[in-house]
This record gives C-alpha cells, structure tokens and sequence, in this order.
C-alpha cells in the first residue's frame, strides 16, 4: 500500500492512464465511475508522436496495437461516391489524417483497465456527491453514502466533468463552443468498407463512415453548424430530432445512415467545443484530459492529452514529493504549450469544416507557423525520465 491516497473519477481513458502511472510512482488509488461498467465501442481515437511514446513506456505497446482498428486509410469522397483524395495510415510516418494507431475508445479504455485493475481499486456505479478540502487532505462523500479521505482528488470525467463543477465552478466559465455539433454511432456495414474509411463534406456539413474490428459493423460520423447548443447532452431523443433535421437532404450515403439510427446501441452527439481554464487544480483537487484541456474531437489529439497529461501529472507529483502546488504548477507547465497547440488545431479544423460558398475567404495560412504548430502538437512536451521518483514498473503495488 502507498502512503498518498489518490481518487480518481472517471475510467475511461485518462482516469485509468493515470492510475497507471500513479501506482508505479508509489501511490495508492482509487477510481470512481458513475456508469455501472466499462462503456464499451465509442468512436475511433489516435495516438500520434509524443503519445506512442507514452504508450511504450508504460508497457503497452503490442496490447494497444492489437486492438486496433487497423484501418489502411481514408477516401474523401463526392456525392456519387467517387474518390477525390486519398490518405493512407503509414503517412507522415503514421500520424498523418489517419494514424497507424487508432482504437476504439472502449478497447483502449478496456486495455488500460485490464493493466490496472490489479493493483487499482475501480468503484463503479457511484460519484462524488460532495467533497471538503483543508491543508492535508480532502474527504469525499460518495453518492451511496460512503465517507473517505483522500490526499488528493483528480477529476478525470470528461468535458462536462462534475468534479470541475464542484470545485472550479459552472461549466459555462470554461466550455468554448466551436460552431460544430458532432454525431456518431455503429451501424451494419451494409456499406462495402473494407478498411478503409470515407468522409463526404459539402457547404459546411460532413457525413463519414469508419470500420472497426469487427467486419459487419461501422462507426457512422455526422457533423452540422451550429451557432448555439442548447440541448441537453444527456436528452438523447431530442438529440436525435436535431441530427434527423440538420442532415435532412444531404447527400452520399447519409439517408442510408440515418436510417440506422434508433437501433444504434451507442448513439452520441454534442457541442464540438474546447475547456479553456487558466488553472487545472485548486488546492488538492486537480483535473486531467477533457475536463480540463479538452482541445474537441476536431483536434484529434484528446487520446494523446490524456496520456501525455497522465504522465506529467504522475511524475511531477512524485517528484515534488507529493506537494500538491509544486506538483500541478509542474504538470501546468509542461503541458500548456501542448495543450494550447492541440486546442488552436482544433480550432483551424472546425473552421475548415463549417466553410461555405458564402464564407468569407480565410487569409492565405503562414505556412512556417503551420509546420511549427504540427511539430507542438505531434513532438509535444519533453517526457523527462524522473530520475530518483519510484517506478514500480508493470509491478505496482498490489490492494
């Protein structure tokens, strides 16, 4: 057992990659999730530069890998269908527009489960339903009634975190809607994808179809303008009349896909938007991955903040001795220049995205700000080594 207690909230990807890391560096953790299990499927996510890097060190290269998509590449398509452009995984050295390394969110959330569940206590069913912090700790009142105390508490649960709520205040502070509304879900692959995936824009909305591991099934992706969003995240009817009434009329393939709809067992919408908060932690209390530098799925770089963040925040912890302001005002600052990068590539897609007849004409880009951008973005942050701070290695200490 570590002497530092740390609870965790959300076990999707960024709460067990930290937990991961924590244990290795001597910390004894728990991870709280509201959903009774593991949510498994979800859309496609991708690791690139810095991230496989991180990957690798914690041991998880080949069970990543394993679980992949393994998709060969993208066609961006017309209405009838026919290929315009053609984007293959092995470009720019695999992290081009389709990485060599994409999984499904839920394989990868399942993998870096199975790598922690051993030596990391999983709560699931239950949330913070209030929390108190002073000088040396922080005790927590979970829903179901169960009173504990913690050294330090770390919202992992995503872009509308409760934990960031509680403590930070309400989401309207920091939530950056982009003028985007996302939709994906699994539909039968009635469509012919043979690992390949397809994407279909025109006059600022995006149809595409991605495959998955298992070759009777796809991932659909629709994407609308919206200058607002007002509906609720978790009213899913409501959600689906929007997307039904935005996407009305649009072409390729997309009637077929809607279809599918009200079978889909994983349908998902919301805001394209970004968390932009000047601080990640108040006292004992920090925030990691979408909950507190959500750069949109637009970035493409969610999955490799979360891990690079996970990272960091272990081991600038550890290595400050487990001071909370020394250990999060490190984290903070090697990951601000990664984050902001990601977040303003996020922003440039979007952009891209929602451009119609009647748009104005973006301003010729500054090709040598741009290459510099995707270096930021991709290279990231240096991972230092943390000589002298515990490493258990894959042996963390087991409950």
């Amino acid at each position: 057992m570590g002497d530092i207690k740390v609870l965790v909230t959300g076990a999707s990807i960024a709460g067990p990659a930290l937990a991961h890391w924590l244990c290795r560096r001597g910390a004894e953790v728990t991870v709280v999730e509201q959903a009774p299990a593991l949510r498994p499927g979800g859309q496609a996510v991708d690791a690139r530069g810095v991230a496989k890097e991180v990957i690798r060190r914690m041991g998880l290269d080949a069970a990543v890998r394993a679980a992949c998509t393994n998709t060969a590449g993208a066609y961006s398509v017309d209405a009838e269908g026919s290929v315009l452009e053609t984007h293959r995984a092995e470009d720019n050295d695999g992290d081009g527009y389709v990485s060599e390394i994409e999984i499904l969110r839920g394989d990868l959330a399942q993998v870096l489960y199975d790598d922690t569940s051993q030596q990391v206590e999983y709560v699931f069913g239950d949330r913070i339903a209030e929390l108190a912090q002073d000088a040396d700790g922080v005790d927590v009142t979970f829903a179901s009634g169960e009173e504990r105390r913690f050294d330090l508490v770390i919202g992992a649960d995503g872009l509308h975190s409760a934990l960031r709520g509680m403590v930070f205040g309400p989401r309207e502070r920091y939530l950056r809607h982009l003028g985007l509304v996302l939709a994906f879900f699994t539909v039968p692959n009635e469509f012919g994808l043979d690992g390949w995936m397809y994407d279909y824009q025109d006059a600022g909305r995006w149809a595409g179809l991605r495959p998955v591991p298992d070759a009777t099934k796809a991932i659909a992706m629709l994407s609308f303008p919206a200058a607002d969003f007002e509906i609720d995240h978790r009213d899913v009817e409501a959600q689906k009349r929007l997307l039904r009434e935005q996407m009305a009329g649009f072409g390729w393939e997309t009637a077929r896909i809607l279809a599918h709809l009200d079978d889909s067992p994983d349908f998902y919408l919301d805001q394209v938007a970004q968390v932009v908060m000047e601080d990640w932690h108040d006292g004992r209390v920090g925030l990691l991955g979408d909950a507190a530098f959500s750069a949109s799925p637009m970035s493409g770089a969610g999955t490799g903040l979360a891990l690079v963040g996970a990272y960091l925040l272990a081991g600038e912890l550890a290595a400050a001795g487990w001071d909370p302001e020394a250990g999060f005002a490190g984290y903070r600052e090697r990951m601000r220049d990664y984050v902001e990068a990601n977040q303003e590539i996020g922003r440039m897609h979007v952009q891209m995205l929602t451009a119609t007849p009647d748009s104005e004409p973006s301003p010729e880009p500054d090709m040598e700000h741009f290459t510099a951008l995707i270096e930021r973005a991709v290279g990231g942050p240096e991972l230092p080594e943390y000589d002298g701070v515990p490493d258990a290695g894959r042996s963390a200490p087991s409950r």
